[in-house]
This record gives structure tokens, C-alpha cells and sequence, in this order.
């Protein structure tokens, strides 16, 4: 027979869980966070316990989740620096994610009793704004070793109009060059859903210098420039035997500008912030 859920080791059950989960339909980041967070919650359990194996019943123990939750809280789980320093609180969001994947879990194991009251999402993953303008500034000026220049400048203009405007990725993904006015006096403008947005100087800059970049990148289109303001930096993959489409000719994806600005940041400072954090507070 196979063995119960609840009596199972503990990593084991995690492993059924999270399989579970893509079988339920959740989406491929959701079902990762939860497994990342999971193993997190088991690996501080062990290692402040000093034990090599617990049962998935006895790691869901609400005095063991109380530790675990405390720690995450106090940044002592972080496995990477963040802007503030590693001893950071948590941020607010990040907690109730802990908290969600452990419900999802005991649910899972069949121990609903277990579960705990969820806070309401918050804005605690948001930067202030001089946090802010150090990251704008550090993506503007820093490109990692063997990174390509023109997705980092990319990658710093869109974070720029994130924090300028107060607008996410999907809804700056369909501006065209022509929404750009930087020579806009007294101060330069970008027009976003038919509203004017002023730009500071150095959003101004950093725009202006994508803008260089681009104009390089479609200057081997043959015929006219289609306009797209975010365009690939690069050729796509051959698909089936059908060559992409030249960078310029198509738009750069949604999830294409959400990865390069994760990967960016993470290797500049080594942690994967998202442009949803540079969003203005309410």
C-alpha cells in the first residue's frame, strides 16, 4: 500500500505535493514558489532541531510553522543580500506566500485544523522611493560580464517608466516610439493610455540611450520601422524550420521583458525584484 501522506518523510511528501499541484493546474511560477518555500520551511526545521528526517505530520506542527514563519520574518532564511541588507524583515507579501503554501500544504495532507488566518496582500515588496532611484541607477550604469547591452539598457529603460509612471509591464508593453517625446518642453513626456507623463532627467537619459540602441538594432530592417518601442534585442530560435522574424519586426513579449529585467536584477543585485516594485505606493 502506498504510504499516507501525513506518515510519509516529509521531503517526500513535499515532492507528491508539489506534483499534485501541476496536476491541479496552478501555474509553473506558483507551483515553484510553493516547492521553494517548502523546502525552506523543512530545511530550517532540520537544521535548527538538528534531525535529518521528519514525517510530513510532524513537520506541519503549528510550533514548528511558528519558527519557521518568526525566522522568515526576521530574514534569517534569505539566501541573498537584498538593497536594505541581509538582515532585512521579510516584506510583507513574501510572508503571506509562506502562509498560503503552508494552508495548500496541510489541506493537502488532509490537516485543514492546521491552517492559519491569511493577511490581506500588502505593498510591503515595494521600494521606497530612494531605494528606487539607486536600483534605476545601478541598472542604468552596471551591465554584468558577457550580458548583451542593448537588453540591459532595455531592460533599465522599461524599470524606468515602471517607477516614472506607476504603470505595470502589460500596460507600457504596447507603446510605440512615437509615445516618446523627449524634446517635449519644459520637461520631456511619455503618453501612456492617452495620459501625459512628465520624466525626469535621468528617466530621460536612460530612454534616450535605449532609443541609440534601438534605432542600431532596426537599421537592418528592409523597409519601415513597424515603431514598437520595446523591441527583441536579438534573433529568436529557428521554430520547425521557420526563421524569426528580424529583431524590430514584432514586439518583445510581456514575459520577455518580465525575464530580462529578473535576470538583470539578480545579477546586478542579487536579488530577482520584480518591476512591480517599483511601483509608487498607494
Amino acid at each position: 500500500m502506498p504510504t499516507p501522506p501525513r506518515t510519509a518523510d516529509a521531503r517526500t511528501a513535499i515532492g507528491t505535493f508539489v506534483k499534485a499541484q501541476q496536476d491541479a493546474g496552478y501555474s509553473g511560477p506558483t507551483v515553484r514558489l510553493r516547492g521553494t518555500l517548502l523546502v525552506e520551511y523543512l530545511e530550517h526545521v532540520l537544521g535548527e532541531e538538528e534531525t535529518a528526517s521528519l514525517t510530513a505530520e510532524e513537520l506541519v506542527r503549528p510550533e514548528r510553522a511558528d519558527s519557521w514563519l518568526d525566522a522568515a520574518d526576521a530574514g534569517e532564511t534569505r539566501r541573498r543580500n537584498t538593497l536594505t541588507g541581509p538582515d532585512t524583515p521579510a516584506a510583507h507579501d513574501s510572508q503571506r506566500a509562506r502562509i498560503q503554501t503552508y494552508n495548500t500544504f496541510v489541506g493537502h495532507l488532509g490537516l485543514p485544523g492546521l491552517q492559519r488566518p491569511c493577511p490581506p496582500p500588502g505593498h510591503g515588496d515595494r521600494l521606497e522611493p530612494h531605494q528606487a532611484h539607486t536600483l534605476l541607477h545601478t541598472l542604468a550604469v552596471r551591465r554584468p560580464t558577457g550580458a548583451n547591452a542593448a537588453t540591459a539598457l532595455r531592460t533599465a529603460a522599461v524599470a524606468a517608466l515602471v517607477a516614472a509612471t506607476g504603470h505595470s509591464v502589460p500596460q507600457l508593453h504596447t507603446l510605440d516610439v512615437t509615445d516618446i517625446d523627449l524634446g517635449r518642453r519644459p520637461v520631456p513626456v511619455v503618453t501612456v493610455a492617452d495620459t501625459d507623463h512628465p520624466l525626469d532627467k535621468h528617466t530621460a537619459d536612460i530612454l534616450r540611450r535605449w532609443l541609440d540602441a534601438r534605432a542600431r538594432i532596426t537599421a537592418a530592417l528592409e523597409g519601415s520601422d513597424p515603431g514598437y518601442l520595446w523591441i527583441p534585442t536579438k534573433p529568436g530560435r529557428e521554430r520547425a524550420g521557420v526563421q524569426p522574424p528580424k529583431p524590430g519586426l514584432t514586439r518583445a513579449a510581456v514575459r520577455t521583458l518580465h525575464a530580462a529585467h529578473r535576470t538583470l536584477v539578480l545579477q546586478v543585485v542579487g536579488v530577482p525584484l520584480r518591476p512591480y516594485a517599483l511601483l509608487p505606493r498607494p
